[in-house]
């Protein structure tokens, strides 16, 4: 039976791809986008499969309103991909409060925003899987990253707890950590820097956008690959907690697990020592 998604950020980028990868699939498609005419375009031919609907994560009326469409259309929410977000880089001391708090507010209780709207069809239907996009920098941290970092972990940690939360509904969560993929996340559409000019970062940062800039388009990760293995996903009858999508995501993960067992091993007595004895 076909299923129905609701992707946010669909209009372009990963998004993009896992409504193609949903829709060639034989699924059904809200597509969820700030520019709702973009996503059209991009899906079209599937007019009878697919929903464009304009959807600002962070404001809860236009949140609502895009729910309910899609609730109202297919009659129900079957996946949830939290996918919208951009990335805020520099350092923490070149960000102004209000780039950090607007960091949060679209990648992190815009997620939060959705899943709420989301959640009562879930429970009601006792099925669903919220599938939420985090990064490689949601495992490991990257300097000239480090509120992008914080976001990406915050969605991880919340998206594991969810798992948990939801398991007895019959409602499975997954965290997709992908690495660097082939998307315009670096162009100016995507990405923020510092808004704070520091001279004892200054020199750092230039090199930090240049090597960036350099980047761009040369991602290791092919976004046409991610979709599939998005839908692979949620097909599965037992999927992860946490996904790394991406040699560069596997990479991060093994980093992270050797770094927290080398920690374990070399400070134990001192960890052990603030037990009750």
């Amino acid at each position: 039976m076909p299923k129905t998604w609701f992707v946010t950020g669909a209009g372009r980028g990963l998004g993009l791809q896992v409504a193609r990868a949903a829709l060639a699939a034989g699924d059904r498609v809200v597509a969820a986008a700030r520019r709702p005419e973009q996503a059209a375009d991009a899906l079209a031919g599937n007019e009878d499969r697919v929903l464009p609907v304009a959807l600002d994560v962070t404001g809860s009326e236009s949140v609502a309103a895009a729910v309910r469409a899609a609730v109202d259309r297919f009659g129900g929410i079957d996946v949830l991909v939290n996918n919208a977000g951009y990335g805020q880089l520099g350092a923490f001391e070149e960000l102004s409060e209000a780039a950090v708090e607007r960091q949060f507010r679209t990648n992190v209780f815009g997620a939060f925003n959705v899943t709420r709207a989301v959640l009562p069809f879930m429970r009601a239907q006792r099925s669903g899987h919220v599938i939420t996009v985090s990064s490689l920098t949601g495992v490991i941290g990257i300097d000239g990253s480090s509120v992008y970092c914080a976001a990406k972990f915050a969605v991880a940690g919340w998206s594991e707890s969810l798992s948990r939360e939801l398991a007895g509904f019959g409602i499975k969560a997954t965290c997709v950590h992908p690495g660097m993929f082939r998307t315009d996340f670096l162009d100016a559409s995507s990405v923020s820097h510092g808004d704070i000019e520091i001279d004892d970062y200054r020199e750092v940062a230039r090199a930090r956008r240049q090597s960036l800039d350099a980047s761009n388009h040369h991602q290791q990760g092919d976004p046409e690959r991610f979709g599939p293995v998005v839908v692979a996903l949620a097909a599965a009858a037992d999927p992860p907690a946490r996904f790394a999508a991406g040699t560069d995501a596997i990479d991060a993960f093994e980093q992270r697990a050797g770094e927290l067992t080398g920690s374990v091993t070399e400070w134990r007595a001192l960890s052990e020592s603030t037990d009750f004895r």
